[in-house]
């Protein structure tokens, strides 16, 4: 009984401890982790007995495969959410955030553990949990949400990055490059991982639109418009009190002296034009641009304005201010300068589409004489072009009415013509119709003959057939009177023949007396014969 009781009583315990650990252990020990954020533990090693290594300082604790124990120390994995159970005594539990990274950010990542970069290099290569060295990483972490250990590593989180240089914005960070650019690379360091090896500064390939994560630590893009685009040098007009521009005695606009290009003509007038330059940047252009000159805004005020003014100086200053209103003249001054524009700019790396000389002002005092001149020559030539007119008028009258002449001929000679046609036809339709007559006629007298053979022949096809009918019965009867041995006998055959099959005869004796007088006792019997 004492043994018995001593059992229960170890069961009862049993039983106690296994309800009291599993209350502790499902209380004390359990760790919730709600979703978004991650467990970090930190083993503290054994309570009371025994000694387990601790992880070098470079790096986080790990299981020791091995030995099969835990290293001292903040543990490498970060556990995600859910329950989990770890007794306190031994762990040290945080939970920690993730990382979340939103649309049009990125993540920078900065190493806190590991060994010390090599000379010369200032980005770390690898991905998260796989670098071995202390530093920024060279990658960079998109919109996404990231479980990272706040012991190894640190994060900020960067949109579009912007640093003004020399007039030109860098950008770094989230870049979206719209259509119609293209993004000119500059790296601040060497690379070893990006597919192929280049040296730090601009480099020659440039990226098209499209959105890139870029790490500022290593690169900056200058986006830079490519295609043509427009720059004008104008003359400033002349204007009165309201703002409204002056003209002079012939209508041509009064400029404000010494503006747009100008120039002393080589017989010593003042000249000045209006000019604009369709000029533009190509893709590959594009770093050299950049290279050179910084921004296109350098581009416009350092090449395209200054060269339009100087090219056209040299050459509006070789001819005389008649030539700038002669039109042959005038368009080789327009060639000239387009050409020589467009060899100055494609030395610079930059593309010249046009060069367009637009309007030139010139002195009243020369322009009205040469005006008068032309305006002379013009009504000359209107005074020609008149007479011309008025002669070729009057041959335009004359060949008018021969054209109705002649269309009257023709029409008479038509009508005489459809006459003629008609009358024709009405002939050919007439014999037509007597050789139809004709033919109709020979026709029917071809069927009238072959009536007549028919009738006749099937007269004598009906005679010769009775004939033969009549000859095949008589010959009928003369081989059934033959075979009867005499006509006698063929005709009581016949007669025989033709009796009724149920025919009762009886012989009648006839005495003395008449023959009526021996039939009255047969009459009495012929009713009965008669039904039979």
């Amino acid at each position: 009984m004492k043994y018995k009781r001593l059992i229960l009583l170890s069961f009862v315990l049993f039983l106690g401890l296994l309800v009291g650990g599993g209350a502790i252990h499902w209380t004390v020990n359990r760790v919730y982790v709600p979703p978004g954020k991650s467990l970090k533990l930190t083993y503290k090693g054994p309570l009371l007995f025994g000694t387990h290594e601790e992880a070098p300082t470079s790096r986080l604790a790990e299981w020791n495969e091995e030995g099969g124990f835990y290293e001292v120390g903040v543990q490498k994995e970060l556990l995600g959410p859910g329950r989990h159970f770890y007794c306190p005594i031994w762990w040290k539990r945080e939970i920690v955030d993730d990382i979340e990274v939103l649309p049009d950010e990125i993540a920078i990542f900065t190493s806190k553990l590991g060994n010390e970069l090599p000379k010369g290099q200032i980005l770390v290569d690898g991905d998260l949990g796989e670098t071995a060295y202390r530093g920024t990483l060279r990658k960079v972490y998109g919109p996404g949400r990231y479980r990272v250990n706040p012991r190894a590593y640190e994060h900020k989180i960067v949109k579009t990055f912007t640093q003004v240089k020399g007039g030109q914005t860098k950008y770094s960070g989230w870049i979206n490059i719209p259509t119609g650019f293209v993004g000119v690379v500059t790296y601040l360091t060497d690379s070893s991982v990006t597919g192929y090896q280049h040296g730090a500064g601009i480099q020659d390939e440039v990226i098209p639109p499209g959105i890139y994560m870029i790490n500022p630590d290593e690169q900056h893009i200058d986006i830079i418009e490519i295609g043509y685009r427009e720059t004008s040098i104008l003359v400033t007009k002349q204007v009165d009190s309201r703002n409204r521009p002056l003209y002079d005695e012939s209508g041509e606009p009064l400029a404000v002296a010494k503006t747009g290009i100008s120039f002393p003509s080589n017989d010593g007038f003042d000249i000045q034009l209006d000019y604009t330059a369709v000029w533009g940047i190509m893709p590959d252009q594009a770093p050299e641009v950049i290279r050179t000159f910084g921004n296109i805004k350098e581009v416009e005020q350092k090449v395209i304005s200054p060269q339009s003014e100087s090219i056209c100086r040299n050459f509006g200053s070789k001819k005389g201010a008649v030539e700038f209103l002669v039109g042959g003249s005038r368009k080789q001054f327009q060639i000239d300068t387009t050409e020589e524009f467009k060899e100055v700019l494609k030395q610079k790396d930059l593309t010249l589409l046009y060069g367009l000389v637009r309007h030139i002002y010139i002195p009243q005092s020369i322009r009205k004489p040469i005006q008068e001149g032309y305006i002379a020559d013009e009504l000359t030539l209107t005074r020609e072009q008149e007479k011309l007119t008025a002669s070729t008028e009057a041959s335009l009258r004359e060949e008018e009415q021969r054209v109705l002449l002649e269309s009257e001929r023709i029409k008479v000679e038509t009508i005489k013509a459809v006459a003629q046609i008609i009358a024709n036809g009405n002939k050919d339709a007439r014999e037509i119709e007597a050789e139809t007559t004709r033919q109709v006629a020979e026709v029917d007298r071809l069927i009238a003959e072959i009536e007549a053979q028919k009738t006749v022949m099937l007269g004598k096809a009906n005679a010769t057939a009775k004939q033969v009918q009549e000859e095949a019965r008589s010959q009928k009867f003369a081989l059934a009177v033959e075979a009867f041995g005499s006509p006698t006998a063929y005709n009581q055959w016949q007669f025989a023949k033709d009796l009724p099959e149920n025919i009762d005869l009886q012989l009648i004796y006839a005495g003395e007396g008449t023959l009526w007088t021996d039939l009255k006792n047969v009459l009495p019997t012929l009713p009965l014969l008669k039904n039979e």
